[in-house]
């Protein structure tokens, strides 16, 4: 990914904005990142007003859109939902023939419902209006309860703060763990909150909750390689298994199970980029136990092999990795005869 074009129409939602403006736009080549050649696009070029009641000069027009490699669509009200520019959906159904990223944050979800390239797909959208996306686009399966989703390759994102989610997620895609990290930190973000992770807590709980299952995590951390129960995990929290089920997934939106297994596979990206330990040595400092449950969980979560994954992401600092999946498959097969 080296081009991302961002559309703005009237309308649009400034911190959404600059959500993208943050992810992709900023250069960070002293930390050794590959800038983006980031482009801020709208259908009419000049004056381009935000729901905020200030406007931002755009020069650029859709040209930019139809050759990148991500397309990123700013929210707008919904009073716009049903007059969306025909040209912005244009853009949007030939990124995706064309195979390149599409990503929305927030109600810009809406924008890609209209195109048609979400109709049988599953999405997602704020909280507050999924429900009017269901009614308005009962061909989408809407899943109201995620900080993001991706279907192929299209993105879709809930409100706000997970639009850097979705953003970080991808990043991870296309830069790998370790740089991603980085950029996580110059945001001052959470490294990864998993897509599945719910919007809201219907309930919130004492403040001391999350520093009490604190120490907890930090040992899972620690602990990976370990074959880790919840039984073992709530007679450390001082709990009994089903509190600590419960509070686990109130606070950090997820089964203590599930992100464990995300932990897991993040560590393995690590060690992959980091390192050239062999697939059965990452596979047990990760926690998997083997190649075959690594490889496993490669495909299922990341949509690739562990071998392909370090062929693109082993790169040093000053390097671009420019390799797919299929320039390291007869590698990937010969691995997996000798494994």
């Amino acid at each position: 990914m080296r081009t991302v074009a961002c559309i703005v129409q009237d309308g649009f939602a400034p911190f959404e904005f600059g959500v993208a403006c943050e992810a992709f736009g900023l250069d960070r080549s002293d930390d050794g990142i590959p800038n983006f050649d980031f482009r801020v696009v709208t259908p009419e070029p000049g004056a381009v007003q935000s729901k905020m009641g200030f406007s931002i000069n755009v020069d650029a027009d859709l040209a930019f859109a139809y050759e990148a490699d991500l397309v990123v669509v700013s929210p707008i009200p919904h009073e716009y939902w049903g007059r969306i520019d025909e040209r912005v959906l244009d853009v949007i159904r030939h990124a995706v023939a064309r195979d390149a990223w599409v990503l929305s944050v927030c109600s810009g979800s809406f924008v890609l419902a209209a195109s048609g390239v979400l109709d049988g797909r599953r999405a997602t959208t704020h909280w507050m209006y999924a429900q009017k996306m269901m009614t308005m686009y009962p061909q989408i399966d809407v899943d109201p309860d995620v900080l993001y989703v991706q279907d192929g390759r299209i993105i879709t994102s809930a409100g706000t703060a997970a639009g850097l989610d979705a953003c970080l997620h991808l990043l991870r895609q296309e830069l790998g763990a370790e740089l991603t990290n980085k950029i996580a930190r110059r945001m001052v973000v959470p490294p990864q909150r998993d897509g599945g992770q719910a919007q809201f807590i219907d309930k919130p709980l004492p403040v001391t909750t999350s520093l009490s299952l604190a120490p907890v995590t930090d040992w899972m951390l620690d602990n990976l390689r370990l074959d880790l129960t919840v039984d073992q995990l709530a007679t450390k929290a001082h709990m009994s298994p089903r509190t600590f089920a419960r509070r686990f997934k109130a606070d950090y939106g997820a089964t203590p199970a599930a992100w464990l297994a995300r932990q897991r596979i993040i560590h393995a990206q690590r060690l992959l980029e980091s390192t050239d330990l062999g697939l059965d040595r990452v596979a047990y400092e990760s926690g998997f136990g083997s190649a075959a449950v690594l490889r496993q969980n490669f495909a299922r979560v990341l949509g690739t092999t562990p071998t392909a994954y370090r062929a693109r992401f082993s790169c040093g600092p000053d390097e671009l990795c420019d390799i797919t999946d299929a320039d390291v498959s007869g590698q990937e097969q010969v691995l997996e005869t000798v494994a």
